[in-house]
């Protein structure tokens, strides 16, 4: 049995928050990412490309993940936000790579803007950990 127990994620090799909240929140087995945008560990915008900052994010909830003892076949549901729904057809290929075999559930929602203009794409996450 997992005792229902808050802990906070903020591993090395994710970019530091913009404000006030961290990389991912743990409450039992569920583990709760934050909204990930294509920032590299040093907070710099990887490209303009959606593609590219999709495979970032990834790159950062793997990072946030490994660092919570989970990987992408725990990954229960996401929520996308893009700035153009047509770029569903771009990031696909990125989440096919990241989640291979595994197909969580998933909301997309278009967005008339991010929390800063370079962002074209955010992703939360919701995992489910096994008990340790």
């Amino acid at each position: 049995m997992t005792t229902n127990k808050r802990e906070e994620y903020q591993p090395a090799g994710a970019p530091q928050p913009i404000s006030h909240y961290c990389e991912a929140v743990r409450w039992g087995d569920l583990l709760f990412i934050s909204g990930a945008v294509g920032v590299d560990a040093n907070g710099k915008v990887v490209s303009d490309d959606v593609a590219e900052q999709t495979r970032q994010i990834f790159r950062n909830i793997g990072v946030i993940l490994a660092a919570a003892g989970g990987s992408a076949a725990d990954v229960l549901k996401v929520t996308v936000y893009l700035l153009d729904v047509n770029d569903r057809t771009r990031i696909n290929p990125e989440r096919e790579a990241f989640f291979g075999a595994a197909r969580p559930a998933s909301t997309l929602i278009g967005v008339k803007a991010l929390a800063k203009p370079e962002f074209k794409v955010e992703i939360e996450a919701v995992v489910g950990l096994r008990g340790r």
